[in-house]
């Protein structure tokens, strides 16, 4: 992308005579502004970062749009992992026993659940994000990546808190975290690579087919059961199993979220397949979306 614009000029102070623009020397054309589709195979993550004021802002209204006009106000960044913790609680732990073993079965669901909740928010929302921007792209140039990056913001938010409240679990059920709990913020990227990833693919994939939108729905429901970190142990899985799961990226990400928050010992080696397979799905939806951006405002 090129972009030249002449320097911008101090307004004048209130009172002051008005300035009369320099006159434009004869021969010479005015300032323009020139914007060119790139030949990037990746988005220029320099002009996403000339744009991050307006990356936060839009992460700032879509928090506010999500808790404005609600009773409970960000109480519900912890409804549903709570809710989900006391359905697998009592279904797999109590009656199925899959618990059995496990201390503190709800503690540990939980801590699964609020990485999955963080996980999954995110895919949804910036899949959809780009169809519910509508306006703002067919009026306005940005860089177009802006608007699903935007939703990884709004899942951070929800993160926190629901952190938050983890943390009061784990000091009532007298659960401390180990050393591994340095590895959070490594732990905490990789899950938003890997699902600001695949919302990045989605949102492109919608733009093109609605069907995808259907697809969605569902899609994340069934990879949530697909995820057997959330509710089993590790030691329950056999080798296969242990081997296979982690190209699942949400699988050994949110175990390793819950062995960093936690305590415990870590699977480097479900952490490391998992944030390799969620980075590359990251690099595959960052360059389809690269391809496809230009013609949004028309397909859209």
């Amino acid at each position: 992308m090129v972009v030249s614009d002449a320097e911008p000029k101090a307004a004048p102070a209130p009172g002051d005579a008005p300035v009369a623009p320099a006159p434009i020397a004869p021969g010479a054309e005015p300032p323009l502004s020139v914007i060119e589709p790139g030949t990037r195979t990746l988005p220029d993550l320099r002009e996403l970062w000339r744009y991050r004021e307006l990356l936060f802002f839009l992460a700032l209204r879509d928090v506010k749009i999500r808790y404005k006009q609600t009773v409970f106000g960000v109480g519900w960044a912890v409804a549903q992992p709570l809710a989900t913790m006391g359905v697998f609680a009592l279904f797999l732990g109590r009656i199925a026993g899959v618990g059995a073993g496990v201390e503190h079965y709800p503690l540990f669901v939980f801590a699964g659940m609020v990485a999955w909740a963080f996980f999954s928010n995110t895919v949804t929302s910036a899949a959809n994000s780009v169809v519910a921007n509508e306006r703002l792209i067919t009026k306005v140039y940005f860089p177009r990546l802006a608007i699903p990056l935007s939703t990884v913001g709004v899942g951070l938010f929800d993160l926190v808190i629901a952190s938050l409240l983890l943390a009061a679990m784990a000091a009532w059920f007298g659960a401390a975290p180990g050393w591994s709990v340095l590895l959070l913020p490594l732990v905490v990227l990789a899950l938003a690579v890997s699902a600001a990833g695949v919302g990045v693919l989605l949102s492109a994939l919608i733009v093109a087919q609605r069907d995808f939108r259907f697809v969605l729905g569902f899609g994340v429901q069934l990879w949530m059961f697909a995820t057997p970190s959330l509710y089993v142990p590790a030691e329950a899985l056999g080798p296969r199993a242990q081997a296979l799961l982690p190209l699942n990226p949400a699988h050994g990400l949110v175990a390793a979220f819950r062995q960093a928050a936690l305590g415990g010992p870590f699977d480097w080696y479900a952490f490391a397949v998992s944030a390799a397979v969620g980075t590359a799905v990251a690099v595959a939806g960052l360059a389809y979306f690269r391809r496809t951006e230009r013609s949004f405002a028309d397909t859209i």
